[in-house]
């Protein structure tokens, strides 16, 4: 990579809001490798994502295991990467990586109603279906639940300087506009020649 400078860029925000989705997209645009880290943690850990919150009852602990595979990821890779952050509600788990140069974390928002319509679910294998008539039974339910997840983490994410607001757009439109924001050395698009981050 020229500069010789590994870049990485940690897309934040509570759940539903289009991380894993915008996130995949704005790596393509880049040519930056792309890493979930909810997949990232079933592979890790050898489960599902079911199994893992049920063996890791307690939050606390499951936000550091996470905080821990979100380390490995960037000190077992040496190409430029977006990372999809699944909910860490604990900040001493990432803020350490939000004072390196190298690395730029954004927190994506949308109103209740906005996520509210990309809800989807999954069973106890991880498989993702979608139940439209279930949630919009319960509908008040889950714009509450995602109400409180929204005012929550503005005091986890308050470090996080660069937010996105995606206001429902195409995840097309949501990472192009997502990119021009980017500070111009990680808008640069990069080959990788096997850098490495100190955490």
């Amino acid at each position: 990579m020229h500069g010789g400078e590994l870049l990485i860029i940690l897309i934040f925000g509570v759940s539903n809001v289009g991380k894993t989705a915008i996130g995949k997209k704005l790596s393509e645009k880049l040519n930056y490798a792309f890493f979930d880290l909810d997949h990232e943690i079933k592979v890790f850990f050898h489960t599902t994502l079911e199994d893992f919150m049920r063996e890791n009852p307690w939050p606390h602990e499951r936000f550091i295991k996470k905080g821990s595979v979100l380390k490995k990821i960037i000190l077992d890779n040496k190409d430029n990467m977006v990372i999809a952050v699944s909910p860490i509600y604990e900040a001493r788990n990432f803020n350490s990586l939000l004072d390196k140069e190298q690395v730029i974390a954004v927190e994506l928002q949308d109103t209740e109603e906005h996520i509210f319509e990309r809800l989807i679910f999954s069973d106890e294998n991880d498989n993702i279906y979608q139940d439209d008539e279930y949630k919009n039974a319960h509908k008040d339910y889950y714009i509450r639940d995602i109400h409180r997840d929204i005012v929550y983490v503005r005091r986890i994410y308050k470090k996080i300087q660069w937010k996105y607001f995606v206001d429902n757009k195409s995840i097309d439109q949501a990472a192009e506009e997502l990119l021009e924001l980017l500070p111009e050395k990680f808008r640069e698009k990069k080959e990788n020649y096997g850098q490495e981050v100190r955490i």
